[in-house]
């Protein structure tokens, strides 16, 4: 019979109340406050009481296209990210921390050099596991963001 990382028997009842039990301890955050990259691109402007138009020529964008931004239907280049992330004084990997977007290709990569990591990510979609679930699974792992 399959066994989970915990040992236990898959898609059984211990298993199930183990999940729910793992589920209720893996809150990271009380207000979940993780914002998408385009709002906190918008809460920073708008600490600095810029308008769209001002900040998209301060950084040498179109307003349009930052407007895009901001509402999450585009995405800059890591160049032009640079560009924003130095005009709203916070860093490229601070605003990188809210791009949300999977990196597929990587991830196609990675299954297709290690059947294993495919399996393991097939089963983190299969099970449901929530992303407070996966990070507080890393972190109680102690495994940080290589760099």
């Amino acid at each position: 019979m399959a066994r989970g990382c915990c040992g236990r028997p898959l898609r059984t009842p211990a298993h199930a109340i183990w999940l729910t039990e793992f589920r209720g301890r893996c809150k990271l955050t009380d207000d979940n406050s993780m914002k998408p990259l385009g709002e906190r691109i918008r809460e920073l402007r708008e600490q600095q009481d810029l308008s769209v138009r001002e900040f998209a020529k301060k950084v040498r964008i179109s307003a349009p296209f930052l407007s895009d931004v901001e509402l999450g239907r585009r995405h800059p280049s890591d160049e032009v990210l640079k560009t924003i992330a130095f005009a709203l004084g916070t860093t490229l990997e601070e605003l990188k921390k809210h791009d949300s977007r999977l990196p597929i290709e990587q991830l196609k990569r990675i299954a297709a050099s290690n059947p294993a990591m495919g399996f393991a990510l097939r089963r983190v979609v299969d099970e449901d596991v929530s992303a407070d679930e996966l990070l507080a699974f890393l972190k109680s792992h102690g495994r940080g963001k290589k760099k």
